[in-house]
């Protein structure tokens, strides 16, 4: 009831402001194209308060913490969508920095892609390959890895406030892994927000921010908090699940009511 209200008093704010600049025929209220993009925001104002309403009441959610620079965060992303529409629940988008997890908890990352195991290497090769067949999407590794994703993982921020955010990661994703291009440019990034109809000049401000700094640390130190040490984590009812292949068992344990 209560985020009822609180949608309500802002849409009436909006409304019945000075510079609302609605016509009115009839009983029928026609926006403006200046109204018609403010009301655009309000209502993903109210899809964010009643997703943040649903968390503190404890309803069902999936919390999806991820980064972009992971192959296998790509194949998960794919996935967790339709898996959360499966079971009508929301899921709590967590932009992270996997290497800022990775410094901190899990440096043997580093010493595996320095001295891979041959055998492990080719079956995780082969394994990504068929796991993007599963899926239906298509991974090859791109000239530049690892990347740096703080410019894009402050994107996929900026996207969320614009309700935008799984449209920006997909973009993302698939330029990475998909197409090879380098997603530490400023200029595909900004590419790809023009072309989601995001506002060019506020994302590259927002993405220069401390603001966003800050949330984005907020979102690693979060996860490494919480036992997570890679990308894709995520959370159902307080239980941790890490990688791809745990989507399978994160669906078994909701069906089955494990959890």
């Amino acid at each position: 009831m209560l985020i009822c209200h609180l949608f309500i008093y802002f849409l009436t704010q909006l409304l019945f402001s000075a510079d609302a600049d609605i016509l009115i025929f009839a009983s029928m209220l026609i926006p403006s194209n200046k109204i018609a993009i403010k009301l655009k925001a309000f209502f993903c104002l109210y899809k964010i308060i009643n997703l943040q309403y649903l968390l503190m009441m404890n309803a069902n959610y999936i919390e999806f913490y991820f980064d972009c620079s992971s192959p296998w965060t790509y194949l998960a992303f794919s996935e967790i969508l339709p898996l959360s529409q499966r079971h009508s629940l929301e899921i709590e988008w967590k932009p992270v920095l996997v290497g800022g997890v990775f410094n901190t908890v899990n440096q043997d990352v580093y010493q595996f892609r320095k001295k891979p195991n041959p055998l492990k290497l080719n079956y995780s090769n082969d394994d990504l390959n068929l796991w993007s067949e599963v899926r239906g999407i298509s991974i090859s590794f791109p000239k530049v890895f690892p990347v740096n994703s703080v410019k894009a993982m402050r994107g996929c921020l900026f996207a969320k406030t614009e309700c935008k955010l799984v449209e920006f990661a997909s973009k993302v994703f698939q330029a990475y892994w998909s197409e090879g291009q380098d997603i530490s440019q400023e200029d595909l990034l900004l590419d790809i927000a023009e072309n989601l109809n995001l506002d060019t000049e506020e994302f590259k401000k927002f993405i220069a921010s401390q603001e966003a700094k800050d949330l984005l640390i907020k979102n690693t130190d979060e996860l490494i908090g919480r036992g997570g040490f890679g990308s894709p984590t995520f959370f159902y009812n307080g239980k941790m699940f890490f990688g791809n292949d745990r989507l399978h068992l994160l669906e078994e344990a909701i069906t089955k009511n494990l959890i």
